[in-house]
């Protein structure tokens, strides 16, 4: 089994065994008062268990948005797994029903878009699973048992153990699968970047959007820098889409504060009238899309004002303009793409041009080194809008390309790289070599080419060199040479061999 079809299993399992653990912990609340434990309404012989049952499902799938019972929480299976309840330990069938029926309870529900088909790549059935319903049955209750003995710790309200650590095994099947992986995630670095910037100067964010949220990582992280009320994202990936969903809910984000959608952004927008506050995103880079083949996007208003339809076989500015609709008038934008959308001409070269002159809406370019990010080793940047700038403000420029760590496999930013590359953005800092603020004048005369290079010049002289030192140090090696060379010879004589540097082979004289 690869990393990626590991990934279903091991992520799934946590997100069941953090679902029992909100389950219990909600329900002992419920019956303090009554001074019973949940796992205790087990025992049949108890008085109006199913009452008390029931009404606790009622206040978990309106408060929290789903309800396990006390038999189908993440202990008890293991319990039974580990055989404590008889010899029988056969639970992939009870995982089944249990994985399902936590999809069911919401049906109907306000809840029902945010847990629908969560569990659909775990897949029980499979032969990768071993090649025996036995095998299978072992391998699970061993993945099960595992987990069980990590403590979650989610009775601390300030901790986010859990949280910080399915963002960590995330990354690592992240790297792990690949060209898949840049599909899912954004290194955690980058994404500290874009959450900075769009967050900078404020501590309240109305709402936050990915149109191309992937694990919603990157949505989660703007989290860690502002109070975000509202959050908005769409994946077209099914499983990267049910694995964000999680995410949420893992950083104990309520069901009623984000909503993930399934579907392309570009052919089928979710949240047509939403204005953000906050838009970030890690598009797929020069991505394919249906362009002019499709007449709606000549009429479609995130697209038809800029002149030009972003090329078929590179949507990167489709996305871009298609977030531009998207952000609000107070709200500040970052995307990060190839460096191709900095110069390219044709179709792109029109909406570039729209976008500074007519819009003037780009407010800093930010070069970032290659090999950072997974499935490519291309160098990207990071385009930062706004649609409240002054029509005298100039555009930041930020070469980057020299600021990482590098890795066995990948570069990677360090926390240093990060913090200069944002205190930088904050204050519009001007530092020789890595950045400059440019007029649209400048940008202009240049015809909107923003590659990077036109604007910072980052080359380094050599130190001049003294020729007549070099002559000196060169005849000193020399005398020193010729002195080695006698020593080395009188060496050789006396062991009565040729010395290594003689041209005579007629022997020792």
């Amino acid at each position: 089994m690869n990393a990626d079809e590991y990934k279903n299993y091991v992520l799934g399992f946590i997100f069941f065994k953090y679902l029992s653990e909100r389950q219990e912990i909600y329900a002992d609340e419920l019956l303090k008062r009554d001074n019973i434990k949940y796992t205790g309404l087990i025992d049949e012989t108890l008085n109006n268990n199913d009452e008390i049952i029931n009404l606790i499902k009622q206040q978990s799938i309106e408060n929290k948005g789903f309800f396990l019972k006390p038999d189908q929480l993440f202990s008890y299976i293991v319990r039974k797994g580990n055989k404590e309840f008889g010899s029988d330990n056969f639970i992939i069938e009870d995982l089944k029903n249990i994985l399902n029926s936590i999809e069911q309870n919401t049906i109907g529900r306000e809840s029902e878009e945010d847990f629908i088909g969560l569990f659909e790549d775990v897949d029980l059935s499979s032969a990768k699973l071993g090649k025996t319903e036995k095998e299978k049955n072992d391998t699970v209750i061993e993945i099960l048992s595992r987990l069980n003995r990590i403590d979650f710790n989610l009775t601390d309200a300030k901790s986010d153990v859990l949280g910080d650590a399915y963002e960590y095994l995330i990354g690592q099947f992240a790297a792990g699968a690949g060209k898949k992986g840049g599909e899912f995630y954004t290194p955690s670095q980058v994404s500290r970047i874009l959450s900075q910037i769009v967050t900078a100067g404020k501590d309240k964010i109305k709402s936050v959007y990915d149109p191309t949220c992937g694990s919603g990582s990157l949505l989660i992280r703007v989290k860690d820098y502002a109070d975000v009320s509202e959050i908005y994202g769409q994946e077209l990936n099914r499983t990267t889409y049910n694995l964000a969903r999680m995410n949420m809910l893992l950083h104990g984000i309520n069901y009623t504060k984000f909503h993930i959608r399934q579907g392309d952004t570009l052919t089928g927008d979710h949240f047509p009238d939403l204005k953000a506050e906050a838009v970030v995103a890690n598009p797929p880079f020069s991505a394919k899309w249906k362009g002019d083949s499709n007449p709606l996007f000549k009429t479609d208003e995130r697209f038809n004002k800029y002149g030009a339809l972003a090329p078929k076989d590179k949507a990167d500015y489709a996305f871009a303009t298609h977030m531009l609709h998207h952000l609000a008038d107070n709200g500040i934008m970052a995307i990060v793409l190839p460096h191709g959308v900095l110069f390219r001409g044709g179709a792109e070269e029109k909406i570039r041009k729209y976008i500074i002159e007519k819009l003037n809406y780009l407010n800093a370019v930010i070069g970032l080194a290659p090999n950072l990010f997974y499935g490519t080793s291309i160098p990207v940047c990071i385009l930062i809008f706004s649609k409240c700038r002054k029509e005298d403000d100039k555009i930041l420029f930020i070469d980057a390309s020299k600021e990482f760590e590098k890795g066995k496999n990948q570069n990677r930013l360090t926390d240093d790289n990060v913090k200069k590359i944002v205190k930088t953005y904050k204050e519009k800092k001007e530092i020789d070599k890595f950045s400059r603020l440019i007029s649209l004048e400048e940008i202009k005369e240049n015809d909107y080419n923003l590659n990077i290079s036109r604007y910072i010049d980052t080359f380094e002289e050599e130190e001049p060199i003294d020729l007549e030192t070099l002559s000196l140090e060169i005849k000193k090696l020399e005398l020193e040479e010729t002195e080695v060379d006698k020593e080395i010879d009188g060496y050789c004589k006396e062991l009565g061999i040729n010395p290594p540097f003689s041209t005579d082979t007629s022997g020792v004289k």
